[in-house]
C-alpha cells in the first residue's frame, strides 16, 4: 500500500512490514458556518456550508482575512439554528491548528466532538485523559489472524486530533471517530482495493495540497508558506485561518475532485455518515475535526443511499486496536514515514512556548550545545536571536521561523561549522521524545510479559540509541542477554549485538539498543508463538528447527537457543541437527556449520547452559571435516579455492574453540627439543587427539600439488603459526612452491595463502627476512609476460597491510639481501647494526648509575 505523501487523508502505507497510515498533509484550517449563494455542489449535509468568502493566502495569522464582511460574524457556535455544525479542517500534527481547534471549541462549546480516525477507536478514548498517557503515541491497528498487517494512527502534542480529544474529554463532551473502520483499512492488500504508488488508472493527477495553495500565494516552498500562514503564532484571531483555507480547499476540489486519490471517496462517504448519525442525537452541537481536504467532501449534499453504495462491498479482516508510544522520529518526513513532518521537535516548541518562541529556541540550543561541550554564551544567544530577526525581516516572513533559525543557530552559536548544527537537528528539530503509554491499554499477553520483563531487568524503551554493556558473570546482565537473543529470536530487534567492543572474552556482551515503534508489531506478529517471551522463542526455535533445510542454519540455531538459554528447545534443535548432519555429505556444508557449534559451546559454559549433546554433534562434524577436506581442496578453480580458504580458517578456529590443548602455556620449543626435533618441524604427540588429526590435515594439503596455491600456502601459515611446523620446514615449502618451475599464477596464489588476507602476514615477513628473501627472489625472477598477470594478485595480497608495515618491507627491500640464505645471521631491523658497539655501551652506564642512584660497579 503506497502513502499519499503530501496529500490528504490516511493513507496506508508499509513500514518494516506493517501496513501503516500515512497521514497526508492536510492543510489549514475550514469554517464552520453555512455561506448564502453557494450552489448545490457546494451545499451542505443537512444543512452544514462552506463560507462562500474569498480565498485568503497571505499572512492571516493574526490579521484580518479578505473577503470577510462584517455579516460573517464572530466564530459561529454550535446549535445557533442554521448555522450548522463546527467544521474544522487541520493540518495533521500541525501546531498552528491545533491553537485554532483549542480556540474554536472553546468558543463554540459542542457536546460532541468527531474526529478522524479508525471508528473502532472509540473504546479507547477515554485512555487519552488517563495521567500515565505522555504523547507522542499513536492508535495501532492489527489483523487479528494476521498481526503482521497493521496501521499507526500517529498523534503528537501538537496534533488537532489530540488536543480535540484532550478538550472534549476535559469538558465532558462526546469523542467519537469516523473515519473508515480499520476492519476495511487493514483489508486494502486485497488487489480490489489497492492504490499504487503510481497514478491509478484513470483517477487524474495526484496533487499536493499545500503546495498547490502556496504556489497561488507566489511560494516557491510549500512548508514555508504553511509556516507564514498557520504557524507562525500571531496575536489576532486563531481561528483566521479556518475559512480561507476551508474556501481554498473547496476550489482545489472542484478542480480536482479527488486529487489522484479515489480511496478517498469511500472515507468522505463514511465520514458522512457518521456526521448524519451525530447530527440526528445532538442537533448542531457537532464539532468535526479532520484534514482541510476532506472539508468540502463533508459540506456536499449527498444522499443517504449513494454514500451506503460507495461502502458497500468493502473488504474486511477482524481487527484489535491500542495505543502504542510513538516517536518523533518517526514523526518526521526523513524516517520513512510518509505523512510525518520535518521538524516535530521545531512544532512542538512552537505548540508549547507561551511566548517569546524565538528567544526560548535559541536558549534551549545553547543549553544543548553547552552539555557537549561548545562554548556558548549569553551573548551568543542575544546575536543569534538578532540575526534570525533580521534575517526573517529581509525574507518578509512575519516571524522568524526554522530556516531563518537555523541559519542564525550555524553562524552564531555553531561558528558557521555544520557538525555541531547537525547535533542540533538530531536532538531538537527532531528530537528523541518517546510517548507513554498507561499499564491499562489493551496488549497482547505477549506485550505484558515483555513490559514486565522490562520493568524488573531495567531495561526502559528509549527512542534514542544507547550503548549497553552486559557481565555475563553477573545474574542480572545474563537476564539481560537472554531477554534481548530471545527477542531477536522472535523478529523483535530491540537491540543489535556490537562486536569487539568489550574485548575479547567470552563473558561480556555490548548491545546497541533503540526502541522503535514498529517494534510493537513484531511483538504482535510473535504472539503467535505464546503468552511469554521464553515461551514463545522456544516455540518459535523448535518450529525453525523443525523447518530448516541447511545445516549451516540449524547450528547458527543452537547457537542462538544457547544464547537465549532456551534449554527447552534444545532437545528438539539437536535432534534436528544430528539428523541434518547425518545426511549432509558437502563437506563444505560442514566446515560451514561447525563454526556456530564451536561458539556454542564456548558461550555454553559461560552461561552455565548444558552442551554435551552438542559437543558429540561437534566432535562428529570435525572428525567428518578432516576425513572429507583434503579430497574436498582437490582441483578447486579461484572463486572456489578463495571460498574455501575462509572456511578452512574457520575450521582451523572452531577446533581450537572445541578442544583446548595441554600445556599451551608451555615453550613450544622446549617440548619440540625433548622430542629431539627442530621445533615444531613434526607433529606433537603430546596434543590431544583432534588437534593431532587436524594438524595432519593440514599437512596433507601443503604437500599435495593437486590442491590451488592459496589453500596449500594457508596450511603452510596455520601449522606454521600453532608451531606444528618449524620455520625450517616452512621454508622448504616455500621455496618449492615459488622455484623456477612453478608457473607464476601458481605462486602469486601460495603467497597470498600464506602471508594474504587477515593473517598478519605482513609482520611475518618483517621479522622473518628469510621467509623475505625468498618472496623477493622469486618475485624479480617472475618473467616480464608474466609478471602483468600476477601483479593483480600481489597488489590485493600486500594492500591488506597497515600503511607501517608496507613502508617497513620496502625499506627492507631496499637494504638488499644481506641477511638471506640458509646460513644466514639473524635479522636486523632498520637502523641497528648486525654486532652491538660495546664501548659506546659503556659510556652509557655513568648516566644510568645516576638516575637509579647507585654507584658503579668497579
Amino acid at each position: 500500500m503506497t502513502s499519499l505523501g503530501a496529500a490528504c487523508g490516511a493513507e496506508v502505507g508499509p513500514v518494516s512490514g506493517a501496513v501503516v497510515p500515512g497521514r497526508g498533509a492536510e492543510v489549514g484550517l475550514a469554517s464552520r458556518a453555512a455561506a448564502p449563494g453557494r450552489g448545490p455542489e457546494d451545499g451542505s449535509v443537512a444543512g452544514v456550508g462552506v463560507p462562500g468568502r474569498a480565498l485568503g493566502v497571505g499572512h492571516v495569522s493574526g490579521a484580518a482575512v479578505p473577503g470577510r464582511g462584517p455579516e460573517a460574524g464572530p466564530v459561529a457556535g454550535p446549535g445557533v439554528p442554521g448555522r450548522g455544525p463546527l467544521l474544522l479542517g487541520v493540518r495533521h500534527h500541525g501546531p498552528g491548528s491545533a491553537r485554532g481547534v483549542w480556540a474554536a471549541l472553546e468558543a463554540g462549546r459542542p457536546a460532541v466532538v468527531l474526529v478522524e480516525g479508525p471508528a473502532e477507536a472509540d473504546a479507547l478514548v477515554a485512555l487519552a485523559g488517563d495521567p500515565g498517557m505522555r504523547p507522542p503515541v499513536a492508535l495501532l491497528a492489527h489483523a487479528v489472524d494476521d498481526p503482521g498487517r497493521a496501521a499507526f494512527w500517529p498523534m503528537a502534542e501538537f496534533s488537532p486530533e489530540w488536543v480535540a480529544i484532550r478538550w472534549a474529554l476535559g469538558r465532558g463532551a462526546v469523542v467519537r471517530f469516523i473515519d473508515l473502520p480499520a476492519a476495511h483499512t487493514l483489508a486494502a492488500a486485497d488487489p480490489t482495493w489497492r492504490d499504487e504508488d503510481d497514478e491509478v488508472a484513470g483517477s487524474g493527477p495526484r496533487i499536493d495540497p499545500v503546495a498547490e495553495l502556496a504556489g497561488a500565494a507566489g511560494y516557491e516552498d510549500a512548508e514555508r508558506w504553511w509556516e507564514d500562514v498557520v504557524e507562525l503564532p500571531g496575536h489576532g484571531d486563531p481561528t483566521a485561518p479556518f475559512e480561507a483555507l476551508a474556501e481554498a480547499m473547496a476550489a482545489l476540489r472542484e478542480t480536482y475532485g479527488h486529487g489522484g486519490h479515489p480511496r478517498d471517496l469511500v472515507r468522505e462517504a463514511y465520514m458522512r455518515l457518521q456526521l448524519r448519525a451525530a447530527r440526528k442525537e445532538f442537533g448542531d452541537s457537532v464539532a468535526v475535526v479532520c484534514g482541510a481536504w476532506h472539508v468540502p467532501a463533508l459540506a456536499r449534499r449527498t444522499t443517504v443511499t449513494a454514500d451506503r453504495a460507495l461502502l458497500k462491498g468493502l473488504p474486511k479482516v477482524k481487527a484489535e486496536l491500542t495505543w502504542v508510544p510513538w516517536t518523533h522520529r518517526r514523526l518526521a518526513r526523513r524516517s520513512g514515514y510518509g505523512a510525518g513532518i520535518d521538524a516535530p521537535g521545531w512544532y512542538g516548541h512552537l505548540f508549547a512556548a507561551p511566548d517569546r518562541p524565538v528567544e526560548r529556541w535559541m536558549t534551549k540550543v545553547a543549553g544543548l550545545l553547552r552539555a557537549e561541550d561548545h562554548p556558548v554564551s549569553s551573548a551568543h544567544v542575544i546575536e543569534a536571536v538578532r540575526l534570525a530577526e533580521t534575517l526573517a525581516a529581509l525574507r518578509g516572513r512575519p516571524l522568524p521561523g526554522l530556516d531563518e533559525t537555523t541559519d542564525a543557530v550555524r553562524a552564531v552559536l555553531c561558528e558557521g561549522s555544520d557538525v555541531p548544527l547537525d547535533l542540533v537537528r538530531d536532538r531538537l528539530v527532531v528530537g528523541d521524545v518517546l510517548g507513554e503509554v498507561p499499564a491499562t491499554a489493551p496488549a497482547v499477553p505477549l506485550q505484558r510479559d515483555l513490559t514486565r520483563r522490562q520493568r524488573t531487568l531495567r531495561l526502559k524503551p528509549e527512542a534514542q540509541e544507547r550503548d549497553l554493556d552486559l557481565d555475563l558473570r553477573k545474574d542480572t546482565d545474563g537476564e539481560r542477554s537472554r531477554l534481548l537473543h530471545r527477542l531477536r529470536l522472535l523478529g523483535v530487534r530491540w537491540g543489535e549485538p556490537v562486536a569487539g567492543r568489550v574485548g575479547t572474552g567470552t563473558f561480556r556482551e555490548a548491545w546497541r539498543l533503540r526502541w522503535e515503534p514498529e517494534l510493537h508489531v513484531r511483538v504482535a506478529e510473535a504472539g503467535v508463538w505464546g503468552t511469554t517471551v521464553e515461551a514463545a522463542a522456544t516455540a518459535r526455535a523448535e518450529s525453525l528447527a523443525l523447518a530448516a533445510t541447511a545445516l549451516a542454519d540449524i547450528t547458527a540455531l543452537a547457537e542462538q537457543c544457547l544464547l537465549a538459554g532456551l534449554t527447552d528447545a534444545l532437545p528438539v534443535v539437536m535432534r534436528a541437527l544430528a539428523d541434518r548432519a547425518a545426511l549432509d555429505t558437502d563437506v563444505a556444508h560442514l566446515a560451514q556449520a561447525l563454526p556456530a557449534l564451536a561458539r556454542s559451546l564456548r558461550y555454553g559454559d559461560v552461561r552455565g547452559t548444558g552442551t554435551a549433546a552438542l559437543g558429540e554433534v561437534a566432535a562428529g562434524l570435525a572428525e567428518r571435516i578432516c576425513v572429507g577436506l583434503p579430497p574436498a581442496c582437490a582441483g578447486l578453480d579461484t572463486d572456489a579455492a578463495a571460498l574455501m580458504r575462509d572456511r578452512l580458517d574457520a575450521v582451523h578456529t572452531s577446533i581450537g574453540l572445541l578442544q583446548d590443548r595441554p600445556g599451551t602455556n608451555e615453550d613450544p620449543g622446549h617440548r619440540d627439543a625433548a622430542a629431539g626435533a627442530e621445533p615444531g618441524d613434526a607433529a606433537d604427540t603430546s596434543l590431544p587427539a583432534l588437534a593431532t588429526r587436524w594438524a595432519g590435515v593440514l599437512r596433507r594439503l601443503a604437500e599435495r600439488d593437486r590442491v590451488p596455491g592459496v589453500l596449500r600456502g594457508r596450511a603452510v601459515r596455520l601449522l606454521l603459526d600453532e608451531g606444528w611446523m618449524g620455520e625450517g620446514e616452512a621454508a622448504v615449502f616455500m621455496g618449492r612452491a615459488l622455484s623456477p618451475g612453478t608457473p607464476p599464477g601458481d605462486g602469486a596464489a601460495w603467497i597470498d595463502g600464506f602471508v594474504g588476507g587477515a593473517s598478519g602476514g605482513g609482520l611475518l615477513l618483517v621479522h622473518d627476512e628469510r621467509l623475505l628473501g625468498l618472496v623477493d627472489d622469486w618475485l624479480t625472477g617472475v618473467p616480464d609476460g608474466a609478471f602483468v598477470d600476477v601483479l593483480p594478485l600481489l597488489r590485493r595480497t600486500f594492500a591488506g597491510y597497515e600503511a607501517g608495515v608496507r613502508r617497513t618491507l620496502g625499506e627492507l627491500v631496499a637494504r638488499g639481501p644481506r641477511s638471506r640464505g640458509s646460513g644466514a645471521s639473524a635479522p636486523v631491523a632498520p637502523g641497528f647494526s648486525a654486532e652491538p658497539d660495546l664501548g659506546r655501551a659503556d659510556a652509557v652506564l655513568p648516566l644510568l648509575q645516576l638516575i637509579l642512584g647507585t654507584e658503579a660497579s668497579v
